[in-house]
């Protein structure tokens, strides 16, 4: 149950979904001042998405009580979160529609570009640690294709690895590999 949503102040969060079996989807990775939770404020069913901190993170909670009462004494407000709800479902239809049209390898290089447009890099690696399987998590495949695929982009020499850290080594190689996708939908 949504009971209200959260902004993080700092800290990083992966938000999944849970689908047939249990399976993990990784739907995106929220940061500083993003608003997690705010998918199924407003339904009074259970809503089958969570989030889990990555990181050491400060959040700040909105019960839906609450959040509910600005809404309505606010008009401001009100229409400041229809706009982000408006953007946010047309980020997730069109990412929905490009990810259905790429490959395994191009989902994956999406991925990676992805990651380093919102988090960046410290010392060439990108800033967030992942594991391979949330890499797959969130490209829609399986562990195994994400190794295979780093080790692919790796021989090509677009990336590099050590343990969990990878770097991309050839940023511009890797959006030419995508760029009939328009790889920036979402940063």
């Amino acid at each position: 149950m949504v009971n209200g949503l959260f902004i993080i102040l700092e800290g990083t969060a992966k938000v999944f979904r849970t689908g047939i079996n249990g399976k993990e989807q990784i739907v995106r990775f929220a940061k500083d001042g993003e608003v997690v939770g705010h998918r199924g404020f407003g339904t009074e069913e259970s809503y089958p998405i969570g989030a889990v901190a990555l990181e050491d993170t400060l959040l700040c909670y909105f019960s839906k009580e609450h959040l509910q009462e600005a809404l309505l004494s606010s008009a401001k407000l009100s229409y400041d979160m229809m706009l982000f709800y408006a953007n946010e479902l047309n980020r997730s239809e069109s990412k929905v529609k490009t990810i259905s049209q790429m490959t395994v390898r191009e989902r994956v290089i999406d991925t990676l570009l992805y990651i380093n447009r919102k988090f960046g890099t410290t010392s060439g690696y990108l800033n967030l640690l992942l594991t391979r399987k949330e890499y797959a998590d969130y490209a829609g495949t399986t562990e195994e294709q994400v190794i295979r695929t780093f080790s692919s982009l790796k021989k090509e020499g677009f990336i590099g690895a050590r343990g969990k850290k990878i770097s991309i080594l050839d940023v511009e190689g890797l959006k030419a590999e995508i760029s009939q996708h328009n790889f920036f939908l979402d940063s």
